[in-house]
């Protein structure tokens, strides 16, 4: 009786095994489709075996000449494309912007005379949630990898990650759509971010010549469809799309040798530095025709900060330490951001993982966005005298003729108008009070915006926020004394400001 009973509960022991077995074998397929299958390891090493020596003795010198001028005509086109992208993204914004502003000021002036400013509010939330709709909508249901910057994902193709569809047509085509839609909604998001991810996406498809998504291929490349050519010319565009972007073709180099790639040589700075160039030069010429005043090489990037005069912003040797201090703010404020972000994140990881509620988290925040710009603009009667440095984005909102709401210029205008002004308006042109509500709600707004399924970047938001709080500490400096103090420029300070909160 014994021993059965052993034998019996050896059988029923192997069962209880088999079936956990082949329950953790059933297991672990789902996992390498999750991880290994869907994102890949990219071959960056060459394999130097037999074959590929021959291959490579059998080049002669005439032929790598023409590879070499090959590569170079290539980050050329990768320039241009690059910039032409980038114009068209700006004429966008500048044409739907303005047309928006129209509407709504047009609007707001029938029924500030005959009351009733409540359908005002509902028209500008009610526009700011439909176009940010169909950003999202895009990025949601048709290319998710379009959502955000791009930036951390085309750093990762850089050092040998292959996400899906990264490097897509279809996700350039949704990013570009996506990011012109989420600044003509009035989100507190920028466009120039999303430029590395086009400009990457750009040099995949020029240096394969060759596309997925419409299913051509041309073989003019042929040559270059390598992991590690296709990773060269991708550090090109991203590159370029830095350059466009800020108009720093320099800049653009130093971000993808150490922001971007680890892969690097002496002949691919050149090369890059070569994209960069052009991609800036194309777009500086474009928009000088589009600006009526061609030839007029003043817009390098899609942000010109204006031009500072080093006389009235030199600084002091005793205003280190204030600099400093500010530096301190802006790491705490970035600190800040980033802990309520990240609890943001996991909350969204959560319980909006579904595609529907992305897209009607983004028109709450668009909603909401709206909303808070139009309560401001009524609560504050900032008026100021209407100058030529005003710019175009101006409401006279319960101002009196000859005046325009401060406020309203703020929250209204693009993030990229907003920071020129808060560079190089004079001093009395922001009181004090409205650049603290504004900083202090903004922050919280481009908090909230970043990580929604839209695509936006965070640079201009940072700029902006850091510009606000920075002129915000120049004016209560002047304040703190009786005497003028000519040293405390709030232009400088705004400056200073800016760069320590993009330190974030």
């Amino acid at each position: 009786m014994g021993q059965l009973s052993t034998v019996d509960l050896s059988d029923e022991q192997r069962e209880l095994e088999t079936d956990f077995s082949s329950t953790v074998i059933r297991e672990i397929p789902h996992n390498e489709n999750l991880l290994s299958l869907k994102y890949e390891s990219l071959d960056y090493d060459n394999s130097e075996n037999q074959l590929f020596m021959e291959e490579e003795r059998r080049i002669n010198h005439a032929a790598f000449r023409t590879v070499e001028v090959t590569r170079w005509v290539i980050c050329g086109m990768i320039g241009i494309l690059t910039g032409l992208v980038a114009c068209f993204i700006d004429i966008m914004v500048e044409q739907l912007v303005g047309v928006k502003l129209q509407v709504i000021k047009s609007n707001i002036d029938k029924f500030t005379e005959k009351g009733g400013l409540s359908f005002s509010l509902l028209l500008w939330a009610t526009l700011n949630a439909v176009i940010v709709m169909f950003g999202s909508l895009i990025v949601a249901f048709i290319e998710p990898v379009a959502a955000g910057s791009g930036i951390p994902q085309i750093k990762c193709f850089l050092n040998g990650v292959k996400i899906p569809h990264v490097v897509r047509l279809k996700t350039l085509v949704v990013k570009v759509c996506g990011v012109i839609l989420s600044v003509v909604g009035g989100l507190a998001v920028g466009k120039e971010g999303p430029m590395i991810h086009s400009g990457a996406v750009i040099a995949a498809g020029i240096s394969q010549g060759r596309s997925t998504s419409l299913k051509k291929d041309f073989k003019v490349f042929e040559y270059f469809r390598r992991d590690t050519e296709k990773r060269d010319f991708v550090s090109a565009g991203a590159a370029a799309g830095v350059s466009a972007a800020f108009g720093a073709p320099v800049g653009g180099v130093l971000f993808s040798l150490e922001e971007g790639a680890s892969f690097w040589n002496q002949l691919l700075t050149w090369r890059i530095f070569f994209a960069s160039m052009i991609s800036t030069f194309t777009l500086n010429f474009v928009l000088s025709f589009y600006n009526r005043k061609p030839g007029d090489l003043s817009n390098p990037g899609l942000i010109n900060f204006g031009r500072f005069d080093t006389d009235e912003n030199s600084y002091k040797y005793f205003e280190l330490p204030i600099f400093i201090c500010m530096g301190a703010v802006g790491g705490m404020l970035g600190a800040l951001f980033n802990a309520l972000n990240n609890w943001l994140t996991m909350f969204r990881i959560r319980y909006l993982h579904r595609r529907c509620l992305q897209v009607v988290e983004a028109m709450l925040v668009a909603a909401v966005t709206g909303t808070v710009s139009f309560v401001m603009i009524y609560w504050t009667s900032d008026c100021q005298p209407l100058r030529e440095s005003a710019g175009e984005y101006t409401l006279q909102l319960f101002c009196a003729d000859g005046e325009y709401n401060a406020m309203a210029s703020a929250f209204f205008a693009t993030p990229e108008s907003s920071v020129r002004r808060l560079f190089h308006d004079p001093a009395g042109s922001f009181n004090p009070m409205t650049l603290g509500l504004f900083t202090l709600l903004y922050f919280f707004l481009a908090c909230w915006t970043y990580g929604l399924t839209v695509s936006a970047g965070v640079f201009i938001p940072s700029l902006l926020l850091g510009a606000a709080w920075g002129r915000l500490f120049g004016i209560l400096l002047t304040n703190i004394s009786n005497e003028s103090i000519l040293w405390a420029d709030p232009g400088k300070y705004a400056l200073m400001g800016a760069a320590a909160q993009l330190g974030e």
